[in-house]
C-alpha cells in the first residue's frame, strides 16, 4: 500500500465513523420530536401519503437478511420511490446498534411483544422547513457526496459501543 492510499482509507474511516455518529444523533432527536418512522410497512404507507415530509430514508439489514428475498423486494421499491421523490437513502448494517440507539429491545419481551421492524426508517420534517440540525446536514451531504461518486445509495456500517 502507498502513503496515499493508507491516508485516504483513514479518512474514508474516519468521514464514515462520523457520519455514522451523525445518524445516531438524528435518529435520536428525530425521535424526540415524534418525527420518525420505524418499520417496512409503516414507512410505505407514510410515503404514500406524504412523501413531501420525508427528508431521509434508512434501510438497515445484517447478514442474516441477505437471503430474505421479500425485503429485498420491499427494498427495491422503496429506494425506486425515494429516488422519484428526491429523498435521501441511506443503507445500512447493524440492527442492534439501531435498536439499541432508538431504546428498543432486540427480542420479544416477557409479554411476548414482538420488537419493532428496523429494516426502515424514516426521519420526516414535522415542517415545511426541514428539521435544522447539524447531523442531518452532514448525513444529508454525505449522501449527496456518494451520488457525485455514481453511488446512488451509500453504504454505512455503525459501529457497537
Amino acid at each position: 500500500m502507498t502513503l496515499e492510499e493508507v491516508v485516504g482509507c483513514n479518512i474514508t474511516d474516519k468521514k464514515m465513523e462520523n457520519v455514522g455518529q451523525a445518524l445516531e444523533e438524528l435518529l435520536v432527536a428525530a425521535q424526540r420530536q415524534s418525527c420518525l418512522t420505524v418499520g417496512v410497512y409503516e414507512s410505505a404507507k407514510l410515503m404514500n401519503v406524504d412523501p413531501d415530509s420525508v427528508v431521509l430514508c434508512v434501510l438497515a439489514t445484517d447478514e442474516e437478511d441477505e437471503d430474505d428475498i421479500a425485503l429485498q423486494i420491499h427494498f427495491t421499491l422503496i429506494q425506486a420511490f425515494c429516488c422519484d421523490n428526491d429523498i435521501n437513502i441511506l443503507r445500512v448494517s447493524g440492527l442492534g446498534r439501531l435498536a439499541e440507539v432508538l431504546g428498543e429491545p432486540t427480542t420479544a419481551d416477557s409479554n411476548a411483544n414482538e420488537p419493532k421492524d428496523m429494516h426502515c426508517i424514516l426521519v420526516t420534517s414535522p415542517h415545511v422547513d426541514t428539521l435544522k440540525c447539524q447531523a442531518l446536514k452532514e448525513v444529508g451531504t454525505y449522501c449527496q457526496e456518494s451520488r457525485g461518486k455514481n453511488q446512488w445509495i451509500p453504504y454505512l456500517t455503525l459501529q457497537e459501543r
